[in-house]
């Protein structure tokens, strides 16, 4: 859902990583469609996107990103997927992808996405739906700066509730909350893109009370990743860097010249 709505806003690129089949437990969601059902979700997804706009740009993957056999190239995709920029772009050095949208469904590949991002220092956002399908949320991880999933899972904040399914029980599907929670996180993406608005570093949503809370978190000293506490400390050893940079961006311009007048 958020990959449609990127692609009807023009972005340059899509990869998309997934390992799973269309099937038709999938038609109480949104985007995919029951002449599908069996098609790889990558190649159906990349299909509908090309026919909405054929001029984005879209990479696709089939396989699980948490098993170590994808892990590396998974990895190698974030660091060098980006779309290439210039007239030749079939001769560009690669790039970086710009940011990284999280929309799964299980712990097990939050937790590989957190560890690619963190050992690349990628900047990445991570959304998700309640198991009682009526509460969401999107968060903000900036390597070092803003928690890692390990700090602090963001469902535990927004719900109170574990971050992973429970073994035998299948969780709720709602297309309404889905479709509200992908439009916070495709808003929140193209403002971290583009560089319009405040990019929110955590957004929750409760259909039951309508409320939407928002809050700003600090990476945890005491995380059990350590990845995340060497991202920590690089981060803050740059520190100076920063507030130099931004002392220099806040200074007002300096004034131009007067121009030299010879006496008559």
């Amino acid at each position: 859902v958020v990959a449609e709505m990127l692609t009807r806003c023009g972005v340059g690129k899509l990869v998309l990583f997934d390992y799973d089949k269309v099937e038709l437990a999938n038609m109480n969601r949104l985007f995919y469609q029951r002449g599908q059902c069996g098609m790889e979700k990558v190649a159906a997804a990349a299909a509908t996107l090309r026919g909405i706009n054929p001029d984005v740009e879209v990479e696709t993957h089939c396989y699980d990103i948490t098993l170590p056999a994808h892990f590396d190239h998974f990895k190698g995709r974030i660091a060098a997927g980006g779309k290439a920029q210039g007239e030749a772009e079939a001769e560009a050095p690669p790039r970086a992808a710009d940011l990284l949208l999280c929309c799964v469904d299980n712990y097990k590949a939050r937790l590989a996405v957190n560890l690619a991002c963190l050992e690349l220092g990628h900047t990445w956002m991570e959304s998700g739906v309640s198991e009682n399908a009526v509460a969401g949320h999107i968060q903000l991880m900036v390597p070092g700066a803003t928690p890692c999933y390990e700090c602090i899972p963001p469902l535990v904040v927004a719900t109170g509730q574990a971050p992973v399914k429970r073994e035998g029980v299948c969780a709720a599907s709602l297309p309404t909350t889905m479709g509200i929670v992908a439009g916070f996180l495709a808003q929140n993406a193209l403002k971290y893109l583009l560089s319009f608005g405040e990019v929110s570093k955590y957004v929750g949503y409760d259909a039951l009370t309508d409320s939407f809370p928002s809050i700003a978190l600090k990476a945890n000293p005491e995380c059990t990743s350590a990845a995340c506490l060497k991202a920590q400390a690089a981060y803050q050893k740059a520190a100076p860097a920063r507030e130099a940079a931004a002392a220099a961006a806040a200074a007002p311009p300096l004034a131009p010249a007067a121009p030299a007048v010879d006496d008559v």
